[in-house]
């Protein structure tokens, strides 16, 4: 998944978003409502993690334009307000779940992946092409009874062919897609990477499925020779 992490305390933002990239998802983190408000206006997301108190725009109001917007994506709020009232007030403007600080980051990620089966392009904890499959919550590859670890760099460039299957992607979309909205890969970092998608393909007898379309990008398709 794609998710906007927007939390003013640094000390916070760059654990939580450690661990989220950890499990395979792209994050875009901010530490201010105003950038967070240009952002979910700007582009798509699969989810919203927003702190409540936020310099110049709040998170509770910044739940409530995304709502307004006509955005469907689950918003889950982060405060260390406990109050029944506060935890209404969260709902009330469209937040999807609450979350109270201090907080474990594994009942963070797991509030995650309950909030992550309510986004629009959720097709299950597994993603399948023939008989190729990606599982989501393991990062892991499989075919064939063989089952190879992937990276989070290498789960997220296959997540985002398998959730575009036979579609050509070129190089500005892939970055756009698998990279922050602050940063810019290296020349070579899609080609690299590409690469070592297609290694970890052979190990299931499934390289010639990334093929490149020259001029253009790649596409996963499932290869003539798939019943060997």
């Amino acid at each position: 998944m794609r998710i906007l992490l927007v939390e003013d305390d640094l000390t916070q933002l760059q654990p939580l978003h450690g661990a989220l990239s950890k499990v395979g998802h792209v994050v875009d983190g901010v530490e201010d409502g105003e950038t967070a408000h240009w952002l979910m206006t700007d582009r798509d997301y699969d989810l919203l993690i927003l702190d409540w108190m936020l310099p110049k725009v709040s998170g509770i109001s910044l739940c409530q334009q995304y709502r307004q917007a006509g955005k469907t994506a689950p918003v889950l709020i982060l405060t260390a307000k406990d109050a029944i009232l506060d935890k209404v007030s969260a709902l009330d403007v469209g937040a999807d779940d609450y979350l109270v600080k201090p907080f474990s980051l594994l009942e963070l990620l797991a509030r995650v992946r309950a909030l992550g089966r309510r986004a629009p392009l959720w097709q299950g904890d597994t993603l399948e092409l023939a008989d190729l499959q990606l599982h989501l919550n393991t990062l892991t590859l499989q075919r064939q009874e063989v089952t190879v670890q992937l990276s989070g760099r290498e789960f997220q460039l296959l997540e985002y062919f398998l959730r575009h299957p036979k579609q050509v992607l070129s190089h500005d979309q892939i970055e756009q897609a698998l990279w922050e909205w602050n940063t810019q890969p290296d020349s070579k970092a899609i080609t690299m990477l590409v690469h070592r998608v297609r290694q970890r393909l052979q190990m299931v007898k499934a390289e010639d499925w990334l093929q490149t379309v020259y001029g253009m990008g790649y596409r996963l398709i499932v290869a003539e020779s798939c019943d060997r």
